[in-house]
């Protein structure tokens, strides 16, 4: 301890340092933060404006400008001999061929551009998360002003039907209180955003297997040519395969989305809870959180996209 003491009276730098954690430690006990506001929702950034303006959709926007600028850089950057942020694009995108190449063999370069493109994307929307500013700056909606009913007795019933008695409805009190919008809300937190995605994947799925495979690809879910007793276990077991079909949408859409909105939602808790130095090391599990969803979801749809491509009498 002694030793401690006296590095830090002979490091000047290390010793401001020690300061200014000490100082950030105590400032986090009095220092009065206001209480996260988690909205499952996007919510629309103008009060009087369009309702689907939301701060989901006004960050997706702002993603596709990011991505489109980087795409531009990177293209520039790449040279026979690169260097710099060059070699940054060109190990990124070779081992993104790479993975895509493992999983789908000769059709990854069919595969891969849009592979990539969802991984970039994705990552790019699940960083949005940890961007300084994200659920802390924002605008403030006044109240309406609008009265709500309010059910003050029980209701009656006649004639089979849910009436309300003559003293039931009453209006409600105004409540006042403004609510605070972010401007910013990482897209992977919106369901909207993760499930269009999944729709995409999906109609992906559908087109590369009747590429490869024509009408016969559809059988697997309309096999209602067989006769007796297996004909109707071949009948049943595609409508399995259309409901599985279904249920990828909302397992795609739902596993992106409940990652990213609870990362979201831990991030405000913790930063309520004490402001400084707590929140730094799950900042650091959202960046790895956020990078393995979007890897998950870029291989998970290139196995569906390969497995789509095979036939199911080759399965046997």
């Amino acid at each position: 301890m002694i030793n401690f003491f006296k590095s830090l009276a002979q490091d000047p730098r290390r010793r401001n340092i020690t300061i200014g954690v000490l100082v950030l430690v105590v400032a986090g006990f009095f220092l009065k933060v206001p209480e996260p506001h988690v909205s499952l929702a996007a919510e629309p950034l103008l009060q009087n404006g369009p309702d689907w303006f939301t701060n989901a959709l006004f960050s997706t926007i702002l993603v596709d400008i990011v991505i489109i600028i980087v795409a531009i850089i990177g293209r520039a950057s790449l040279k026979e001999i690169p260097s710099g942020f060059g070699n940054f694009v060109e190990f990124s995108i070779e081992s993104l061929y790479n993975l895509t190449e493992s999983v789908a063999g000769k059709n990854a370069r069919r595969f891969f551009p849009i592979a990539a493109t969802i991984f970039i994307f994705v990552i790019f929307s699940n960083y949005v998360d940890v961007l300084p500013g994200v659920g802390s700056i924002g605008v403030w909606h006044e109240p309406e002003g609008e009265h709500a009913l309010v059910v003050e007795q029980p209701m009656a019933s006649l004639d089979g039907g849910l009436v309300l008695s003559s003293d039931a409805a009453a209006p409600a009190a105004e409540e006042g209180e403004r609510l605070f919008v972010s401007f910013l809300r990482p897209p992977s937190a919106d369901l909207n955003v993760t499930l269009a995605l999944a729709i995409i994947v999906m109609v992906m799925v559908q087109y590369y297997g009747a590429s490869a495979l024509g009408l016969k690809y559809f059988k697997k879910f309309f096999n209602f040519g067989g006769k007796g007793f297996m004909g109707a276990i071949f009948a049943v077991v595609g409508i399995l395969e259309l409901i599985s079909e279904i249920a990828k949408v909302i397992s795609f859409s739902f596993r992106l989305f409940g990652n990213i909105f609870a990362g979201e939602v831990l991030l405000a808790v913790m930063a309520f809870l004490f402001a400084f130095l707590l929140p730094v090391p799950f900042f650091g599990l959202e960046f790895f959180v956020g990078f393995i969803q979007a890897l998950v979801f870029m291989m998970l749809a290139v196995a569906f996209f390969s497995t789509a491509m095979i036939g199911h009498d080759d399965h046997h």
